[in-house]
């Protein structure tokens, strides 16, 4: 079954996740950044729902990791985000997100919709 790491140190957040996703996805889940890169080492998932406001390490601090490790640099990485200011989509897809989807999450499509795009297209490359 296909891995989606989440990442998110919102309780309520995670439960909203999985409602939505359980069923369709293996879910592991990340309160910080910290267990998150060690998880993501120990563990690839096929796909990462990062939060942008974590305590400690936030989700660009952790999408640098990510895009600076080899082994992790490949990993479609959507970010999930409160911030949903003019320009905000343009900027984390310029730092490196592969996807953009603003909290709360009102419509489960789109994020279904955003998951399903990148993990078709990266089932090519990573067999």
């Amino acid at each position: 079954m296909t891995t989606i790491a989440i990442v998110e140190d919102n309780a309520d957040n995670r439960l909203l996740l999985q409602a939505i996703l359980d069923g369709l996805y293996e879910l592991v889940e990340y309160e910080n950044g910290t267990d998150a890169l060690a998880g993501l080492a120990a563990s690839l998932p096929d796909l990462v729902l990062l939060d942008i406001s974590l305590p400690g390490m936030d989700g660009n601090e952790i999408l640098s990791r990510i895009r600076a490790d080899d082994v992790l640099k490949g990993l479609p990485v959507i970010a999930l985000t409160a911030h949903a200011m003019s320009g905000d989509r343009e900027k984390y897809l310029a730092a490196g997100f592969n996807d953009y989807i603003t909290k709360p999450i009102v419509d489960e499509t789109i994020l279904l919709s955003a998951i399903d795009r990148w993990l078709t297209s990266t089932q090519g490359r990573r067999g």
